[in-house]
């Protein structure tokens, strides 16, 4: 495989000036600071994998049937392959130092670039508002237990939500965007400081539980089902791909953190502890407390809130779901608020600013009701089972496009040209063959998501998704394939002199 390349002019003021009005701004072009160190990248991976939704997730694969030697087998597994994913998805960015949505426009065209941003930043829509709602319920718990008064505010709802509960979504609505409207630099000090402080209250959490119910009282299987040999090898592979389904929503724009990466080596470090070391880690602690629950109050608890405000100090339980809270806000806004931000700026520059692209999502949130959302678990299913079908596919053709068509080549300023002398200018900012392969890819996505007899494959949605999208575009666009790379070498050195 040949070396990587991008270009990369003398004075980066020239070169922003060249930009295409219609597809920059000051969010959206390379960045300066890429000081992000491994440490930094690896607290991002805490955030994400801390919080309730991760919580549930590890604590569900324990109850498949399956010997505790089998669930850790498969979570290793399934994170092992994020942590590749991750790897190769970051390297355009970092090499460019622009987020995801622009990365896409070497595959999709500068403006085709859009399909995929928008359906990224809808993704994170719905989830951004669930996410909120779920903190503002912890925080609800706290308020309720030092000021147990305001009881009565509870009885009284509007649009599906008490008067206590849009109080407190409310607040959890401005502390989220009050750290995201600080910039990046305050979201890097922020998930800093929030994973580790969301391993703190865990450990202390299962702590408690082995005090009060002795090692004796902790078991690593925890269901009472008997399957067979082929039963077991069937929910071990369905285990590892519901990994991976999890997690490749900030998998796909991994791009808009690696970015800031100082290098790859950092980058890939970081991986590796925040994701196979750290996600392991996560999961022997939350087994302990999950099957510490079931023999101390009678039943398992997979709500890790209902957890802490059974431990019985107000002031332990005031404590663990403040942290609960302060890990939720570091999931939504690494998952579900700088995605969203970038892609819709990404929609319209000169309109659209990083921070109103947050916004954005933010107020549109709010406006789903993610209460009475949440309420329904069918709906939830077949909405963001119908969204999630499209990422698979889009994970496909951006890693097809610069790995094996364009040979990890790319041209930074090309990204921002919005002329028919572009690079990635195709057939009017559009790109027929990405857009083509996307569009089987999706519908058979669909169709697994809406037929009951293939239940269990949607499970496998998102590698059906990468492998169709991927061979469909590799098949397509053959005859583009880069194949001289002296030949591009060359070009690239000639524009580094003219710039």
């Amino acid at each position: 495989m040949p070396k990587s390349l991008h270009v990369t002019p003398a004075s980066a003021e020239e070169a922003h000036a060249s930009y295409s009005p219609r597809l920059c701004n000051e969010d959206l072009v390379p960045t300066r600071e890429q000081n992000w160190s491994w440490y930094n990248i690896f607290s991002f991976w805490m955030s994400d994998v801390h919080s309730m939704g991760g919580y549930v997730v590890a604590a569900s694969f324990f109850t498949l049937g399956l010997a505790s030697w089998q669930v850790l087998i498969c979570l290793l597994a399934g994170i092992c392959i994020v942590q590749l994913c991750a790897n190769l998805i970051a390297k355009p960015s970092q090499m460019t130092g622009v987020p995801y949505a622009v990365v896409c426009r070497q595959a999709f065209g500068v403006f085709g670039a859009n399909i995929p941003a928008v359906i990224r930043g809808l993704i994170a829509f719905a989830w951004y508002g669930i996410q909120t709602w779920l903190a503002a319920n912890a925080l609800m718990l706290v308020t309720l237990k030092f000021w147990p008064s305001l009881a009565p505010m509870t009885q009284v709802s509007w649009l599906g939500l008490s008067q206590l509960g849009w109080l407190c979504f409310g607040f959890m609505w401005l502390a989220q965007a009050l750290v995201f409207w600080h910039g990046m630099k305050a979201i890097k000090r922020f998930i800093d400081v929030a994973g580790p402080a969301v391993y703190v209250v865990m450990v202390l959490l299962a702590v408690w539980i082995v005090y009060r119910t002795g090692f004796e009282g902790i078991s690593f299987t925890l269901s009472t089902k008997q399957l067979s040999g082929s039963q077991q090898l069937w929910q071990m592979v369905t285990a590892t791909a519901l990994v991976v389904s999890y997690f490749s929503g900030p998998l796909l724009n991994f791009g808009d953190f690696a970015r800031y990466g100082k290098s790859m080596k950092a980058i890939r470090r970081g991986n590796r502890w925040g994701l196979p070391f750290n996600f392991l880690l996560f999961s022997v602690v939350t087994v302990v407390i999950v099957s510490g629950t079931q023999s101390l109050f009678g039943h398992m608890i997979t709500d890790p809130i209902e957890t802490v405000s059974r431990v019985g100090s107000d002031l332990a339980v005031a404590v663990g779901l403040l942290t609960m809270i302060t890990a939720t806000i570091g999931i939504n806004i690494v998952a579900n608020f700088v995605s969203p931000a970038f892609d819709f700026s990404n929609c319209s520059p000169q309109k659209i600013s990083f921070r109103t692209g947050g916004m954005i999502a933010a107020v549109g949130s709010v406006l789903l009701t993610p209460w009475n959302l949440f309420q329904s678990p069918e709906l939830i299913h077949y909405t963001l089972d119908v969204l999630g079908a499209f990422i698979g596919p889009l994970f496909g053709i951006l890693l097809c496009d610069f790995y094996l068509v364009k040979r990890r080549q790319i041209s930074t300023d090309d990204l921002f040209n919005a002329t028919p002398q572009g690079k990635y200018w195709y057939r009017g900012g559009f790109n027929p063959k990405a857009i083509a392969a996307l569009l089987p890819s999706v519908l058979i996505g669909l169709a697994i998501s809406f037929s009951p007899s293939l239940h269990e494959v949607a499970n496998f949605s998102w590698f059906i998704g990468v492998a169709l999208a991927a061979g469909c575009y590799r098949w397509m666009a053959r005859e583009e394939c880069v194949s001289s790379v002296p030949r591009y070498a060359s070009r690239v050195a000639v524009e580094k002199r003219r710039a």
